[in-house]
């Protein structure tokens, strides 16, 4: 085997559905003040003691139904996240408790709204070594519990859920050559301190890192997959907020894609937003099996990494 490939996927949200409405009553703010800024009308939040292992579970399990794998099949699972508040065991061995699996490799990976496409570049790194056969990777957050519900500036954002993915070896790579980084001298930019921890950031700063910086490391990736951005079917950035996402994939120049805008129904879920936005556009049929898709995140620590994948 020479390298891996997406399987499946799955994703889950939970039931409670926050509008912008329901905010209004909640904190100084309007339906259309959230959507002309950051065009987000619902968010899903998780029960108060509904946990980060629970959401992820939930996601990988569906993902795994979907590839048709046995449990016994995994061999390691790596969960993205940012808002776990226990530290052992960590959410990948949590997972694999919940799921029944046999002996796998189990890591968490903190790179906050670039977590997935970190895992997954992970994934296929190890695929690649040869140090394990099949992975789940999944980005899952609980973003409501380290929200401040009295700043509108960031409450409006944030959601939670969980999306996964089945990664496993092939003989022709479906999974593309990672690009990632960071910029730690601006990392204080998007934080998530203190006790308890709450989210916060400097939005202007990060509005004009992402929509000036990234277009030209989104074409790198398009590159180092030997492929020209028009070629994409799909575009799935991280879900952060539309003014940010259609002007990415507006300078990227993927004129024939599909732009992943999940943000609108599921808000800002961090690590989980890429995942949960890919395994939605698959489940609805609207990017092709075999089709080119580039997933970026980036976020945090103002960190980013992106690769393309072929869909499932």
């Amino acid at each position: 085997m020479t390298g891996s490939h997406v399987l499946a996927l799955g994703h889950y949200q939970p039931a409670k559905v926050l509008g912008n409405d329901d905010l209004a009553a909640m904190v100084d703010t309007s339906d259309e003040w959230i959507r002309s800024r950051v065009g987000i009308r619902t968010r899903h939040l998780a029960r108060a003691d509904e946990t980060v292992d629970e959401m992820a579970a939930a996601a990988a399990a569906k993902a795994l139904a979907n590839s048709g794998l046995a449990t016994s099949d995994i061999d390691l699972v790596l969960v993205a996240t940012c808002t776990a508040i226990d530290r052992s065991p960590n959410m990948a061995a949590r997972v694999a408790a919940r799921l029944g699996l046999a002996h796998p490799a189990t890591m968490d990976l903190n790179v906050v709204c670039a977590g997935f496409t970190h895992a997954l570049a992970t994934a296929d790194h190890t695929i690649r070594a040869g140090a394990a056969g099949a992975a789940l990777v999944i980005g899952a957050e609980k973003f409501s519990a380290a929200t401040d519900w009295t700043d509108r500036s960031t409450c409006v954002l944030t959601g939670d859920g969980a999306g996964a993915a089945v990664v496993v070896a092939a003989e022709r790579p479906g999974v593309g050559p990672v690009v990632w980084g960071s910029v730690p001298e601006m990392g204080g930019a998007v934080r998530i301190e203190g006790t308890p921890p709450r989210f916060a950031q400097e939005g202007q700063t990060v509005y004009r890192w992402a929509t000036t910086h990234l277009p030209p490391i989104a074409r790198q990736v398009c590159e180092r997959a030997g492929l020209a951005p028009e070629d994409l079917a799909g575009v799935v950035l991280h879900q952060a907020n539309l003014r940010i996402i259609e002007p990415v994939a507006r300078k990227l120049g993927a004129v024939n894609a599909v732009i992943a805008r999940d943000v609108v129904e599921s808000g800002n879920t961090s690590a989980a937003s890429i995942p949960l936005a890919l395994s939605k556009l698959v489940e609805r049929g609207e990017v092709p099996s075999g089709a080119p898709v580039l997933l970026f995140g980036f976020g945090g620590n103002l960190s980013y990494a992106g690769q393309v994948i072929h869909c499932p």
